[in-house]
């Protein structure tokens, strides 16, 4: 049971780390003229910082199978923002940029969970 509840840890750090991320970027987006091309890019380095950071954390906890939580908790993170950002477009559109984003935050959650548990 302390197990489920550190992933869900860190699927919510995960989650408010990228909400903050993601409004001090519509901030700066506001303030200045950004080229709007980068934008997914910067989304997904943000969700990917978020998701290694909330893996390494929920992993520190774990003390065990770092690459397995830090996988759990970036699929079950990815289906959140996945969720969340279709309400908000209007669409459940799963295209290749879904799939690459869904597989380097797999790919970062577990680094994150190997970085975490070999943390001292």
């Amino acid at each position: 049971m302390k197990d489920i509840k550190v992933i869900f840890f860190g699927v919510g750090v995960s989650t408010i780390l990228t909400m903050l991320l993601i409004l001090i970027f519509s901030l700066v987006l506001a303030k200045t003229n950004f080229n709007e091309n980068y934008i997914d890019c910067i989304v997904t380095i943000i969700s990917g910082v978020s998701l290694l950071i909330g893996a390494s954390i929920s992993a520190k906890k774990l003390k065990k199978r770092g690459s397995i939580a830090g996988g759990v908790i970036s699929i079950i993170y990815m289906i959140i923002l996945y969720i969340i950002s279709s309400f908000i477009g209007g669409n459940f559109f799963i295209s290749v940029s879904t799939i690459v984003m869904f597989a380097i935050g797999i790919v970062l959650g577990t680094i994150g969970g190997i970085i975490g548990v070999n943390i001292n």
